[in-house]
């Protein structure tokens, strides 16, 4: 494992590597990322639906399936905005990125994180019918409502804790110097905050279109949740990870 001093400056040339990424390779991996973290709480459905009278234990099972999407990420090749924010605003503390480059950098992975949780949503979940019959409806829709029923200050703080977890989870990845700690160092965040029920811009950007797809939510109430969790994994990932440890690292070097 590298040190957090070595782990900072690794990240560092990762966010200046995101930015320089090309516009359709940006497209292409954003599509993957919110393709493998959609179906990451594709399977936290099927698994916790089917299972009845165990209480919080069940939601502990479901919160271990659910780090399959960030492991596949990180390990295979795809971009998530919440990783990404963590990244490239280490970079841009560092002063490797420009503001207008991170900007647009975030717009582009975002808009690609949208495409492919829709996609997932709609064709394996709707269309395959994965979300659409018996419990896995019932679960879906009651995720969804759970999320959408937040206020915009709860979805926004739940955002914060979201990304400090997946922020953490990505700073501790790079870390890692063979693939079973990478695997172990994705797992055990990214399971603790879906099990606390923080939550995930481009997870939500899946749950809620697919109730929406079975006719159980809207669309004003899915814009109204994702800003503000948008914004509160912007500060999670952003804050509570890039500055705090390139502040905190920086200074004792």
């Amino acid at each position: 494992m590298l040190t957090p001093s070595e782990i900072l400056e690794v990240t560092i040339e990762k966010g200046r590597g995101k930015v320089d990424t090309g516009f359709i390779q940006k497209m292409i991996l954003g599509f993957v990322g919110g393709a493998m973290i959609s179906l990451g709480y594709l399977a936290y459905i099927r698994v916790i639906a089917s299972i009845t009278d165990w209480g919080s234990f069940a939601n502990l099972i479901g919160a271990a399936v659910f780090p399959i999407g960030l492991i596949v990420i990180v390990m295979a090749g795809g971009e998530l905005i919440t990783g990404n924010i963590m990244a490239v605003a280490t970079s841009w503390f560092a002063k490797r990125v420009t503001m207008k480059e991170l900007l647009s950098n975030w717009l582009v992975i975002t808009f690609a994180n949208l495409l492919g949780a829709l996609f997932v949503a709609y064709f394996f979940g709707h269309v395959v019918g994965l979300t659409s019959s018996a419990e896995y409806l019932h679960k879906t829709v009651a995720v969804a409502t759970a999320k959408t029923d937040a206020t915009a200050l709860q979805a926004f703080i739940s955002g914060i804790g979201c990304n400090w977890f997946v922020g953490l989870a990505v700073w501790l990845a790079y870390g890692a110097k063979d693939a079973a700690g990478k695997i172990l160092a994705i797992w055990f965040p990214v399971m603790t905050f879906v099990a606390i029920g923080f939550q995930h811009s481009v997870a939500n950007m899946f749950v809620i279109p697919a109730a929406i797809f079975e006719g159980e939510s809207f669309w004003l109430a899915f814009i109204q949740n994702v800003i503000p969790v948008y914004f509160g994994n912007v500060v999670g990932g952003a804050i509570f990870v890039a500055a705090i440890y390139f502040y905190g690292l920086k200074k004792n070097k």
